[in-house]
């Protein structure tokens, strides 16, 4: 019997790491990429340890240390007072605690270390999803550029925004969250005199949707600055639309000095609104399912979309890799059972942006391990 095809909608995170964990356990698998060539693009990314787990066994974990950070700490302050209301240990700690580190990095970093884990011929790039027909043979795929393909097996990984999710259950619209984010990286150099550079540290607003997060990049030779902020006005969401830095500084011009230094010395900004959908009830139909932000796209402020990304694309790989006389419906099945309950209560606890904000447990979120998890 022929090896079925598994084709993933989505080169970003998610569908790169469950296309490296299928070929790891044997499977045939091709990614469909709407984009016409991989770019630089983005500014950071946080890996908490269990998102650096997961990486370490695709076989990448060498090559992300290269050249991320590792924060010392990860610590929660006060916007007005500075004053610290939690500290948890991180680097060594956490390697100790969790089976490896947190790491800081640019994005970019991190894509060309999936990218190169996969060969090339096995990532069909300028191919945009218009139309998915399923029918008893497979699922036949339209493109833009007039192409189809036929597969066995579909996998969404193709963002808020997914066709594939359309397929699935229909239409539906992210949800404008009334806030907007601002990011920048600014080098270490124009911040002396500012505390914790070396760590990840979250400056705590006034409400639950006004923070300022900053964490070390490239080794610490860079610091990544993200600010979050209530603006109804603003509905873009492109993370690549240029902001204003007055605006940036005023919009939190009553914190306090130190974590005000840090906007100061922004020169440049990026701008975008942030949007959610409500978790989903179910994930799959017949042979095609969803992860990441397809099916449980999340606010960032527990600093977990790509974490959840990269997790469930290893447990989707070992379910179906697992599947046997079962099936693939079957396999879909104990893939959503064992994804389904985590997601969402990151994805809720995301929204109400109160996790750890006084040392509550990181445990249950950062010792998860997709390789060695029980899937039921």
């Amino acid at each position: 019997m022929a090896q079925p095809l598994i084709g993933i909608s989505g080169a970003g995170i998610g569908g790169l790491a469950a296309a490296i964990a299928l070929r790891k356990l044997g499977k045939d698998v091709i990614v469909f990429e709407q984009a016409a060539q991989f770019a630089r693009v983005g500014a950071d990314i946080n890996l908490t340890p269990n998102a650096v787990l997961a990486l370490d066994g695709l076989g990448i974990g060498d090559a992300l240390r290269e050249t991320a950070a590792r924060p010392t700490h990860r610590i929660s302050r006060t916007w007005d007072t500075g004053e610290e209301t939690s500290r948890i240990e991180m680097a060594e700690a956490a390697q100790t605690r969790y089976g490896a580190p947190q790491l800081t990095m640019h994005r970019a970093d991190l894509m060309t270390a999936l990218e190169q884990a996969m060969p090339s011929e096995q990532v069909r790039l300028g191919k945009r999803t218009q139309r998915i027909t399923e029918t008893p043979d497979g699922i036949d795929l339209a493109f833009a550029d007039g192409s189809t393909q036929r597969v066995d097996v579909l996998i969404g990984a193709d963002g808020i925004h997914s066709m594939v999710r359309t397929a699935i259950v229909g239409e539906e619209h992210p949800v404008f969250t009334g806030v907007v984010a601002y990011r920048a990286v600014v080098p270490a150099e124009r911040l002396q005199g500012v505390n914790n550079l070396n760590a990840f540290t979250k400056w705590w607003g006034p409400n639950p949707e006004t923070q300022i997060v900053t964490f070390p990049l490239n080794r610490g030779r860079d610091i990544f600055i993200f600010a979050t902020t209530p603006q109804d006005s603003w509905r873009h969401e492109s993370w690549t639309t240029p902001g204003d830095v007055a605006e940036l500084r005023a919009s939190y011009a009553d914190f306090h000095p130190e974590a005000r230094a840090l906007l100061d010395a922004c020169d440049t900004v990026l701008k975008s609104a942030l949007y959610v959908r409500d978790p989903l009830p179910t994930w799959s139909r017949g042979n095609m399912t969803l992860l990441g932000d397809a099916c449980h796209p999340m606010m960032p402020f527990m600093a977990q979309g790509a974490g959840m990304a990269i997790e469930d694309g290893i447990v989707l790989a070992r379910c179906l890799a697992d599947a046997g006389d079962a099936g693939v419906p079957a396999a879909l099945a104990r893939y959503q059972a064992a994804r389904l309950d985590r997601t969402a209560q990151i994805q809720i606890g995301s929204r109400g942006n109160n996790w750890l904000k006084a040392g509550s447990n990181a445990d249950w979120v950062y010792e998860y391990d997709a390789w060695n998890v029980a899937l039921g």
